[in-house]
């Protein structure tokens, strides 16, 4: 899916093509966002930069990822792009962006934000399955490679059950934030033929191999993400993992 097997992980209201750019030499992909793409998870997203929290909040969503994506065609590495949306029009209209500039689209089942989770986006898609794999059917529909946002320890959620029906819908990744249950990945890994990009406290080799050991096929970087050195010793260990022919 991508090379090095380093993604940068999306920040919400801070993960723009500039940041994608400055650390492009140290990863393979990068998602950008996320992004609300209609009007209830806009809504949401107002309400929440209203509590101080940073996001994304441009007048044409969709017209913004395009451009976003096209400032980065140049760029050594593979895009992506965190999405949330209640509804499937604008999922599909985005889904369609991306794969006009070969990029990933993320559909976000992962932010645990109040309003977005009202707003039937982020975290409360993983207690909806029916609802997400209808959204990853959607995405995958337009041949866009579709990677699901996902989060561990999420209560009443059988996640590689979940897995296993978001596969079948037509998702290519699963990107899971492993909270304090890194084992997921390995479960994750061995359940499905999803690519599995491991998230949560990547700060260096040591963190990295841990995730790759356990089968992950990619590992991605949130707070770190500006870290030019951590980047590079990430991108070093996930190159020499590799090169040893280990894993998937």
């Amino acid at each position: 899916m991508f090379r090095p097997r380093v993604a940068l992980a999306s920040l919400s209201g801070e993960a723009d093509a500039a940041w994608a750019e400055a650390m492009a030499s140290h990863v393979g992909c990068a998602f950008l966002g996320g992004i609300a793409l209609d009007g209830s998870t806009r809504d949401a997203a107002q309400a929440m930069t209203d509590r101080d929290r940073s996001e994304f909040l441009p007048a044409d969503p969709v017209g913004f990822v395009d451009a976003q994506l096209g400032a980065l065609a140049d760029a050594p590495l593979r895009p992506g792009y965190n999405v949330r949306s209640a509804t499937l029009g604008p999922l599909r209209d985005a889904a369609e962006v991306c794969r006009a500039h070969d990029a990933i689209l993320e559909l976000n089942a992962h932010c645990r934000q109040d309003e977005m989770c009202a707003a039937g986006a982020g975290e409360s898609l993983l207690r909806e399955p029916d609802r997400l794999a209808r959204q990853v059917r959607t995405a995958a529909e337009t041949d866009a490679a579709v990677s699901v946002k996902v989060r561990a320890e999420v209560d009443g959620v059988a996640l590689l059950e979940l897995a296993r029906r978001l596969e079948a819908a037509g998702a290519d990744a699963v990107h899971v934030d492993a909270m304090d249950s890194e084992s997921v990945v390995a479960a994750l890994a061995d359940a499905t033929d999803l690519f599995v990009i491991a998230n949560n406290g990547v700060r260096g080799p040591a963190t990295a191999r841990e995730y790759f050991e356990y089968g992950a096929d990619a590992v991605s970087v949130g707070r770190a993400s500006d870290d030019p050195e951590i980047l590079r010793a990430v991108r070093e260990t996930a190159n020499e993992w590799v090169a040893r022919g280990a894993g998937r």
